[in-house]
């Protein structure tokens, strides 16, 4: 069965790695983000997903590039990271967070639904904070609590259809958007390290594994899975 991956947000981290692993399992990859993902074989889409109406500049080379292909893989992945605060925060900055982590995945879904065969899948991803907050980064907590819902109502709307969805949420990651967050201070990232089960950052491609495992599972369809290597509370 030929199989197709569209990603948003794969130049780096967990959507690189997860346009590696599709890639080697043969599927066609189609990345949308604003950077280029430099693996061999990627279709690469450039485009703001923060911008209303970036649809009108992809939707054609990506319905062509998806044509032919009987199982197709969307993979909302995109994500940013700011820091604000519920008092001082910038609506701005939660209006950008929305766009790309909400908007935008509506806007591909109602593109591309209507061409998923039996067998495909709407998988997004999330955080340890879609179920839970930290201080400090009010609008990436909101927006990623209201993916789960989106990914909920998502289930219901397609039942029948055999078109699975799943939130899969990775924890603390060694990718460059966590690097840039802690500004390469040690210290911090080994108190990040301390608080799993393991000692240790989870790397971008055990996530990728996962995101491939729930493509190829429908049994989960409406499932949050936690992919954290368990997290201590606090």
């Amino acid at each position: 069965m030929s199989e197709a991956l569209v990603i948003t947000g794969a130049s780096r981290g967990i959507g690189f790695a997860t346009a590696k692993r599709f890639l080697a399992q043969g599927a066609r990859v189609v990345n949308l983000s604003r950077a280029r993902c430099e693996l061999d074989g990627v279709l690469n889409l450039k485009v703001d997903l923060s911008q209303p109406g970036f649809e009108r500049a992809v939707e054609a080379p990506l319905i062509e590039s998806i044509a032919d292909c009987e199982r197709l893989v969307l993979v909302h992945n995109a994500c940013m990271l700011e820091r604000d605060t519920a008092d001082l925060g910038s609506p701005e900055v939660l209006r950008r967070l929305l766009e790309v982590q909400l908007v935008a995945p509506a806007i591909l879904n109602r593109l591309l639904l209507p061409r998923m065969g039996h067998g495909s899948s709407v998988l997004y991803v999330g955080s340890t904070l879609s179920e839970k907050a930290v201080a400090g980064v009010f609008s990436y907590v909101v927006a990623k609590h209201a993916l789960v819902g989106m990914m909920r109502a998502t289930c219901q709307d397609l039942l029948g259809r055999r078109i699975h969805t799943v939130c899969i949420c990775p924890g603390v990651t060694d990718t460059e958007m966590l690097r840039m967050r802690v500004g390469g201070e040690e210290a911090v990232l080994d108190a990040l390290r301390s608080m799993t089960g393991h000692g240790r950052l989870i790397e971008p491609e055990e996530i990728a594994q996962v995101i491939a495992f729930a493509a190829a599972q429908p049994v989960l369809n409406g499932t949050v899975i936690h992919a954290n290597l368990g997290q201590k509370e606090r």
